[in-house]
């Protein structure tokens, strides 16, 4: 049932309006994730130890144009932290995400993916964060990756 705000004199009652976090600007109801794993700090890290894999890897880093992944690490850092309930710096400086069409002009076969998750894997493991926030992320980062497939050519 939703909540009722006092009867004014210029109408019935009317749902009280509770912001959603990540919904639109304004405030949050509670701690947010990214607060409760501990901000940027657990993020930068997950995000350093996931592309010191790829730096190596002989599929995923041939679709870095930059040869320093310093910018693509920086960028990554920052959806996570908007997505998260972090700043909303990444749309502030990028615009929308629009996660399949800014990789649309790469390959992302199903190895990549799973080369992009086992990456993912080992940096999620280095947090060491509580099972529900660790769970949490892997499923999400999951469903994103299977997302991101855009041919099954090899």
């Amino acid at each position: 049932m939703s909540e009722q705000l006092p009867v004014e004199a210029s109408g019935p009652p009317q749902p009280a309006k509770v912001p959603l976090s990540g919904a639109e600007p304004g405030p949050a109801l509670g701690v947010s994730f990214y607060e409760a794993v501990g901000g940027r700090p657990t993020f930068e890290k997950l995000v350093a130890e996931f592309y010191r894999g790829v730096a190596d890897d002989p599929v995923l880093k041939p679709m870095y144009p930059e040869e320093d992944l310093g910018p693509a690490a920086e960028r990554l850092t920052m959806f996570l932290e908007q997505y998260w309930g972090g700043p909303a710096t990444y749309s502030e400086q990028r615009g929308h995400p629009r996660l399949r069409l800014r990789h649309q002009p790469f390959k992302v076969n199903p190895d990549a993916r799973d080369r992009w998750l086992a990456h993912m894997r080992v940096a999620i493991d280095s947090l060491d964060l509580p099972p529900l926030a660790e769970e949490t992320l892997w499923d999400y980062l999951q469903r994103a990756a299977h997302a991101m497939v855009n041919t099954f050519d090899d």
